[in-house]
């Protein structure tokens, strides 16, 4: 339906029948997981109503300039970007905010350039369409000025916001938008879209993707696999596996590099928590296969409970990354306390 999309059919659906019937809401939000297309559906979605895909692909933020662009910004003093607050716009009437910084936010500047640019109609058609990538990033700040827009849109205005999970938005803002559920592609989907894109090594990309396929196409394997193997060590440790030494190199290792982001690593912990939860209650196939004897030794050390309180703190970490802390003592942190339930378990 929509060109050169894949999986969430349900969704592409819908959206065909609004185009059909002429009957499209003003704010929509597309929630999913990363990587399953959301930003990339807004788009094709934009293209059919707009026209000019080829314009309008050029926003997508997987390209190298725009990733070279955003990487740069976050080099930026503060005062600079809010000066000059993030937006692709290569087509007039098709606008994507995304997230800035080096804690990639949505910030108050880029909702409040929103607000001011909303008030323009089209250039050329009846539409103007805005794209807010990654809209959970927002602070409170930022969300409360979006909420403004939303409570009374010009007529021409179509308000496209993602996110992973639609409950870390204001309620007032998931109130006022239609909401799209997107959910992993199946084994078979995944196989035809490696297939179709020639990745290498797409079984491995398949396993790790987890139904992802923005995931499959941008895993830098070897540095997915140092990240996990990293995390594998944290888990052996808290969970009374392995002694503290074991830990020590990747910890100081993660200290001493800069590029490497704290939400990387705790990307690479979930799908080891994942498994850890399928060894310990049911025995069956596990993402990470090639680990499963170290895994399955973790698994016989830790409860339900424990395993339920690990995830709980990678979520906390997550919220953590945009207050900029330490990578290595936050996750030192996460060893120690996750050893002091193990022990009292």
């Amino acid at each position: 339906m929509f060109e050169r999309f894949w999986g969430n059919g349900q969704v592409a659906a819908a959206l065909e029948r609004m185009i059909a019937r002429e009957r499209i809401p003003q704010t929509m939000l597309f929630a999913g997981a990363e990587g399953l297309g959301k930003a990339t559906l807004a788009r094709r979605f934009a293209a059919r109503l707009l026209g000019h895909p080829e314009l309008i692909e050029q926003d997508d933020l997987s390209l190298p300039q725009n990733r070279t662009a955003i990487a740069g910004r976050e080099r930026w003093p503060a005062e600079k970007r809010n000066e000059d607050p993030l937006l692709f716009a290569s087509h007039p009437d098709f606008v994507t905010f995304a997230p800035d910084g080096p804690l990639r936010q949505i910030s108050i500047h880029q909702m409040r350039l929103l607000k001011d640019r909303a008030r323009y109609k089209p250039l050329r058609g009846r539409w103007r369409i805005f794209l807010v990538d990654r809209l959970d990033r927002a602070n409170e700040q930022a969300a409360n000025s979006l909420l403004k827009t939303l409570e009374e849109p010009p007529d021409h205005l179509i308000i496209i916001a993602t996110a992973e999970n639609a409950f870390d938005l204001l309620p007032t803002i998931r109130s006022r938008a239609v909401p799209f559920h997107f959910t992993p592609l199946p084994k078979e989907t995944m196989q035809a879209f490696v297939g179709a894109q020639g990745l290498d090594h797409p079984d491995q990309r398949i396993l790790l993707a987890h139904g992802s396929p923005g995931r499959a196409v941008s895993l830098d394997l070897a540095a997915y696999d140092k990240r996990r193997r990293a995390m594998l060590a944290l888990l052996r440790v808290a969970a009374g596996a392995a002694q503290w030494s074991e830990w020590v190199p990747y910890s100081e290792a993660i200290s001493r590099t800069r590029s490497e982001k704290l939400e990387w690593y705790v990307e690479a912990l979930y799908p080891l928590l994942r498994d850890l939860l399928v060894l310990r209650e049911t025995g069956g196939e596990i993402g990470n296969e090639d680990l499963r004897r170290d895994l399955e030794a973790v698994a016989s050390k830790v409860t339900f409970a424990w395993i339920r309180q690990a995830v709980s703190r990678a979520d906390e970490l997550i919220d953590l990354v945009r207050r900029n802390i330490q990578k290595a003592v936050a996750l030192d942190g996460l060893i120690v306390e996750l050893q002091a339930a193990a022990r009292g378990a």
